[in-house]
């Protein structure tokens, strides 16, 4: 078998692995949740999952980059705009609390340096925060909200709020994080605006 045809053989099972972890997480949660258990999922053993990330850490962090990028996916064509795509996916994390689970600890555990998540989750918020600050901007140049607003710390504590809900959430499963959400967007003025 030639290198490309490996290289890519190995990228599909890495991306099943992703996918198929998704699936199990959210299903049984991140604490219940063990390499073994993934490994079996996608018909391999726990050494043979593992040839596939450098330790648990990195796959249990590959798995959160693989749900922003499908969560990403699922709400960007609906909401038709970034703060109206946070919103629907605090909405859609009600459906998948062991993702949200794993989220919560690996957003605290990654504020270490040496954490094998801590690059992904600066550019993470880096890029989070460009894209609602961008559209607050935007919003403010077509003349919908005030010139006054600074757009970078809205964006911060929209991102604030959402993370926040999310841990009240995890602890008392009657927050309604995604009402809560949407009050304060709606309060700020930043409710999607008609077409």
């Amino acid at each position: 078998m030639s290198r490309p045809a490996r290289y890519a053989k190995g990228l599909a099972k890495r991306e099943e692995i992703l996918t198929t972890a998704l699936s199990v997480i959210a299903r049984t949660g991140y604490g219940r949740t063990s390499v073994r258990e993934l490994a079996a999922a996608v018909g391999l053993s726990q050494a043979g999952l593992l040839h596939y990330f450098a330790s648990k850490e990195e796959l249990f962090a590959e798995i959160l980059l693989k749900r922003d990028q499908v969560d990403h996916d699922r709400s960007e064509p609906e909401a038709g705009s970034e703060i109206a795509a946070l919103a629907s996916i605090v909405r859609h994390n009600t459906q998948v609390p062991g993702l949200v689970q794993l989220y919560a600890r690996f957003s605290v555990e990654a504020t270490e340096a040496g954490h094998p998540a801590h690059d992904a989750f600066v550019t993470r918020y880096d890029e989070i925060r460009t894209l609602l600050a961008d559209e607050i901007v935007a919003r403010q140049e077509a003349g919908a909200l005030p010139p006054a607003l600074d757009a970078t710390k809205i964006a911060n504590l929209l991102i604030a709020a959402s993370d926040g809900l999310q841990t009240q959430w995890l602890l008392d499963g009657d927050v309604d994080m995604a009402d809560h959400l949407d009050y304060l967007i709606d309060l700020l003025g930043l409710g999607t605006p008609a077409d």
